[in-house]
Formats: structure tokens, C-alpha cells, sequence
């Protein structure tokens, strides 16, 4: 069943979060047009050479999609670019750095009005708010510095010795956010005719649970790492054999 079929996505993204979110998309029928920089596209693709020679990340994120390479810096290809979402795109999606898109002419506030039922979905680091722009909105943003930052190293690993998550779960978290705001989108559309606009903002909502607790006036504020307090067995336990007498 390809409940998405019909519907085509243009998809000015890399790395992880946006082909992630645009991969779902694939996998339940949308045509998905990738467009990549000429000569290297997409930098994931150099990750590494695991799959066939080509990156597993990237494999990974990127399968059922189509590839269009435009050289974006050229007023020729940006102009082919702005045609090609508004004559054929349901959703623009990006995760370019703040404020490109809207340079290139695909913000949503322009889209709209030329194609009132345009679907835009930004993805960011930090937002990218153009009239209450955070302190960060211009920084770049990393899985690891994401995890941090949004309290994932607190509840993982232990005590002593905090850990990152071993799977990118920021990126991967703010893929699944922006695509299920995307599907409510297109529900929307239907009801309505209109498009609509959404931001992927989602990395503190997953360790919220662990905050709202240590943030209790009467619990401790200490990190439990992995652990989930009143929820065993879920401590990393260490390997442990029984005593016995080691034969000689």
C-alpha cells in the first residue's frame, strides 16, 4: 500500500535529519526529488564506502529517492529550482543553514502566495526565526552537541562515566518529528486546500520525562543515567560470573 503516492516531495537536504524524514515519506509512496551540489551532492555520501562503495548512512536515509543536481550559486539552476517546486512540489523540505532557502526564493511566506497549497517543512539546529531569531540560530548544529545540550548524555551511561546514545537519536528524532508534522499537514491540506508551515523542534521533548522528575522540588536533582527509576529490571548491570573454584 502507497498511501503517499501522487504526492511529490523536492528535498534540499543532507546528512541525517531531513533524508530521514524525506525516507519515510518514500518508503509510503511519495516521489522524492533530492537536489544534491554537483560533483560531490549530499556530504553523507562520503561517510563511507561499507555499501557497495557507497556510504551506509547514506543508503540508509536515501533509498526510493530520485537525484537532481543544481548548482544553486548559478541564477539559471536557482530559477529551475523555484519552477520546479512551484509547478511540481506538494512539500518542500530543508535543512539548509538558517536563512538559505529564503534566499533562494523558497521561504514559506513567498512560496504560499504563489501556491497557496505548498506544504514547507524547515528543519534547524536552533530555529530559525526570522523575527525573534534565538542567540544560536546561526550556529551549527551536531548530533552530539544536540544530546548534550538537550539532556539525552544525562540518562545514558552511568553515574560515573555519562555516554551519547550509540544511533544518531537527534537526528533521528528530529526526522520522525518533521515527518509526522508533514503528514498532519497534508491531512490538513485536505481539509482545507491550504498549505502550511512547520519547524522541526523536537530533541528536549524525549529526555522530559527524566527532567520533569529531577526538576521536583522533592526528588533529587542528580542524573540516573540509564536507569529508569521505579522500572526494573533497566540498569546496565556489569558481567558477573558466580563464585566457584577455578579448576588448576
Amino acid at each position: 500500500m502507497q498511501p503517499l503516492k501522487g504526492i511529490t516531495v523536492v528535498a534540499l537536504e543532507h546528512a541525517i535529519a531531513a533524508p530521514f524524514a524525506t525516507r519515510q515519506l518514500a518508503d509510503l509512496g511519495a516521489r522524492v526529488i533530492k537536489v544534491e551540489r554537483p560533483g560531490v551532492g549530499d556530504f553523507a555520501r562520503g561517510y563511507d564506502s561499507r555499501v557497495k562503495g557507497l556510504a551506509s548512512h547514506f543508503v540508509w536515509t536515501n533509498r526510493s529517492k530520485e537525484s537532481l543536481t543544481l548548482d544553486l550559486k548559478n541564477a539559471h539552476a536557482a530559477a529551475l529550482l523555484q519552477r520546479l517546486v512551484v509547478e511540481k512540489a506538494d512539500v518542500l523540505v530543508q535543512n539548509l543553514a538558517p536563512g538559505a532557502a529564503a534566499r533562494l526564493g523558497l521561504g514559506f511566506d513567498r512560496l504560499s502566495k504563489l501556491k497557496p497549497g505548498i506544504i514547507v517543512c524547515d528543519i534547524s539546529g536552533y530555529g530559525d526565526d526570522v523575527q525573534q531569531p534565538g542567540p544560536y540560530r546561526d550556529k551549527k548544529a551536531y548530533d552530539l552537541l544536540i544530546q548534550s545540550e538537550a539532556g539525552f548524555v544525562s540518562v545514558t551511561g552511568t553515574p560515573d562515566e555519562p555516554s551519547k546514545a550509540g544511533a544518531s537519536i537527534a537526528d533521528i528524532a528530529a526526522g520522525m518529528v518533521a515527518y509526522s508534522q508533514i503528514l498532519a499537514a497534508l491531512m490538513q491540506r485536505m481539509q482545507t486546500g491550504q498549505g502550511s508551515a512547520s519547524m522541526s523542534r523536537c530533541s528536549k521533548r524525549w529526555p522530559s520525562g527524566p527532567a520533569t522528575r529531577c526538576t521536583t522540588p522533592s526528588k533529587a536533582k542528580r542524573p540516573h543515567r540509564a536507569p529508569a527509576p521505579r522500572m526494573p529490571p533497566s540498569t546496565p548491570m556489569a558481567p558477573s560470573l558466580p563464585a566457584a573454584t577455578v579448576a588448576r
